[in-house]
């Protein structure tokens, strides 16, 4: 059906089968092009498939088991055909299905309790339907609206996420799909007790899927919901319900961090999760600036102080084993999702959570876990963040409360005099015996919480009166912290290029080259012209005529191109350790204004490349252990007299110019002498270096 060249062109397979006086649709089912004809919108093979017959063997593929003994095709091959024949989107044949009210019963009954519901056929039925609802939105919510009992049986299977999926997208977190019109298509769907169906999923099931998908839901109609629905599950009396189904003890412990898992997403809308759905939306902006509802967080705050005992780590004899000793007992997941719940409502900054929060001591029994499981990176993350709202918070009372009652500055100086793991056996986290024990893994954050504490000192009077007061802080900020970030400060490494700040919020997807602090383009000239005069490459030399008579455009570097012999270069300067490398501290941007000597004097008929000494001023004053060492036909390694001064890449003004064409740079140019050390020293680099030939670059470009 694609090509239709005159005497080229051959029969369809699929047309040889149409062609048949009998055939069946399992011929055409088993016939690989059958998709490629549906897209292409074969006439034959559409107007057969729009039948009701066949649409409804379609149907039977999708919805209904293999029976016992049946072929590999009939239980794999046909109901994925059959799923993608209707995800081809032919209109005629969609039509053909929510026209016809039997038709659609057979695709529901998929959901009957009755029925078998294996994920494959679930991820079939999920795209069909989801199908019809973006290209036949009107007849299908129709149709749904006639049998409403299909949203419940859709919130009885929401374990299976294709099923929650379609659940999803029914209540109308994706209200883009209804256009205008989903006002009133979806107000009977926002009058139901939905929510009230998938928050007794929490009740009525002990599978941590069916809650993990009902939290999903739930955070997504937080976030996606219409208005209706978002008001209901905001106000107090369903976050009470919420409350109530996660702090019953005889319930699993999946139900408290799923349904904690909601209320963060109340406090916090812009806190996506890595769900299923978020992959729908990840496209779509809350707008900055989004805040709690006040009345929200009141309403949480009731069930803090149950939630608070269940961080007691005394009561529990599980113990863990690991490679640096072990964990009795290990913080575990409940845990880390509580102190992540009072992370966030602790950031929301509201008035009555802080005093809540001071009242019942939460701040202390955090810190307490931070220190007694130095190991838990997460833990310790989410700690961080507690104690920075904290000391950015506009509430004195609550500054005062992390200085002086939870005593934040003590604790950090103790563990700075004590940074190994201890081996106390009443200590939830103890060094393995018989072994040296291990530095703790908090340092790292303690240091940042120092910085921010001097930080806010310096614009807090009080703060840094207290700091003042206390003499061992002063000293260890002294003598310890102000070294250690004077050597954690990456920018004043001068061992290359240093990583900035700023990339650390970068993704590893985004396209950085044009962000460089140094000009790409140029760099790749410089480095064009130091294989061009034979600096690295003794074959460069041989080549003559070519390398000086080439036009400009070979010359010339764009940033992609220079992307390109950049990636090469570092290729060859990480296979060969024992050569020079090209990203030393050597100033490659002296090439922009050097030219040889003795330019102008070859005259015009010049054919080949003279020799090195002919362009460059031999330094006659070197050592004489070098000059005994070229005579003798050694290369020598003997150090210049002058150290190359090292030499940033960093974009200036001039770089947004146009990079120089470099042969005319050469006719212009006034000369700069080489030190005969440093030739020497390119000498002895160009022995180990293999020349940079097209097929190297084909490589980089890889």
């Amino acid at each position: 059906m694609f090509w239709h060249m005159t005497g080229l062109s051959t029969a369809s397979p699929v047309e040889t089968i149409l062609d048949k006086d009998n055939f069946t649709l399992d011929e055409l089912l088993d016939e690989d092009e059958i998709i490629q004809e549906c897209k292409a919108l074969n006439g034959r093979l559409i107007s057969y498939l729009r039948e009701i017959s066949q649409v409804k063997q379609l149907l039977q593929y999708i919805v209904q088991e293999a029976p016992k003994g049946a072929s590999k095709e009939r239980i794999l091959k046909f109901p994925f055909i059959a799923c993608e024949i209707f995800t081809c989107e032919v209109d005629i044949i969609l039509k053909a299905l929510v026209d016809d009210e039997e038709l659609m019963d057979l695709l529901f009954s998929f959901l009957d309790p009755e029925h078998s519901h294996s994920s494959q056929l679930a991820g079939y039925f999920s795209k069909v339907v989801v199908c019809l609802l973006l290209r036949k939105t009107s007849p299908l919510m129709n149709y749904i609206q006639g049998h409403q009992d299909i949203i419940k049986k859709l919130v009885d299977l929401i374990g299976i996420t294709s099923i929650m999926e379609v659940l999803i997208r029914f209540i109308g977190a994706d209200v883009h799909i209804y256009g205008n019109s989903g006002g009133d298509t979806m107000q009977w769907l926002e009058e139901m007790d939905i929510l009230d169906m998938i928050v007794d999923k929490f009740s009525s099931s002990d599978c941590p899927g069916v809650h993990a998908n009902a939290a999903e839901t739930l955070c997504t109609i937080t976030r996606w919901a219409p208005p209706r629905l978002a008001a209901k599950i905001s106000s107090p009396s369903f976050i009470g319900r919420l409350f109530r189904h996660a702090l019953e003890e005889s319930r699993p412990k999946t139900v408290l961090v799923n349904l904690l898992l909601v209320c963060i997403s109340l406090l916090d809308p812009k806190r996506l999760t890595s769900g299923i759905y978020y992959m729908y939306n990840r496209q779509t902006s809350n707008g900055p600036g989004a805040t709690a509802n006040p009345e929200t967080v009141k309403s949480m705050l009731g069930s803090l102080g149950d939630l608070l005992k269940l961080l007691n780590v005394s009561s529990e004899e599980h113990t863990l084993l690991t490679a640096y000793g072990k964990l009795q007992p290990p913080l575990g997941k409940r845990r880390l999702k509580i102190i992540e719940f009072i992370s966030v409502l602790v950031a929301v900054s509201n008035e009555a959570a802080e005093k809540e929060l001071i009242r019942l001591g939460a701040l202390e029994r955090i810190l307490e876990l931070f220190f007694q499981y130095p190991y838990n990176n997460l833990l310790h993350n989410h700690v961080e963040h507690i104690v920075i709202s904290c000391l950015e918070s506009k509430n004195h009372q609550f500054v005062d409360h992390l200085l002086h009652k939870c005593n934040l500055v003590r604790k950090i100086l103790d563990s700075e005099k004590n940074f190994t793991l201890s081996s106390d056996e009443s200590k939830p986290t103890v060094a393995a015996a018989g072994k040296l024990p291990p530095r703790i893994g908090n340092i790292g954050y303690l240091t940042r919480i120092a910085n921010k504490l001097i930080q806010l000192g310096n614009s807090d009077c009080k703060v840094q009166k207290f700091l003042q007061e206390n003499s061992d802080w002063v000293d260890w900020q002294t003598n310890v912290l102000l070294k250690r970030n004077a050597l954690e400060n990456v920018s004043q490494w001068a061992c290359g290029r240093p990583t900035t700040l700023q990339d650390r919020t970068r993704d590893s997807d985004d396209d950085d080259y044009q962000d460089r602090d140094y000009d790409v383009a140029a760099l790749a000239n410089n480095l064009s012209q130091a294989f061009k005069y034979g600096i690295y490459s003794n074959d460069a030399i041989a080549e003559g005529d070519s390398s000086l008579e080439r036009d400009d455009e070979d010359v010339y570097f764009d940033d992609e191109s220079a992307e390109v012999v950049i990636s090469s270069l570092r290729l060859g300067d990480n296979q060969d350790s024992g050569g020079g490398s090209l990203f030393t501290n050597s100033n490659w941007f002296e090439f922009e204004d050097e030219s040889i000597d003795n330019e102008h004097s070859a005259g015009p008929n010049a054919s080949s490349l003279p020799d090195a000494e002919e362009y460059m001023d031999v330094d006659r004053r070197a050592d004489d252990d070098v000059l005994k060492g070229e005579a003798d036909g050694a290369v020598s390694n003997t150090p210049s007299d002058k150290t190359p001064e090292w030499v940033e890449w960093r974009e200036s003004s001039d770089s947004l110019d146009p990079p120089p064409v470099f042969s005319d740079a050469f006719e212009t140019a006034p000369s700069s002498p080489i030190h005969n050390s440093e030739f020497l020293d390119y000498e002895a680099k160009s022995d180990d270096f293999e020349p940079l030939q097209s097929a190297d670059v084909d490589e980089g470009s890889r």
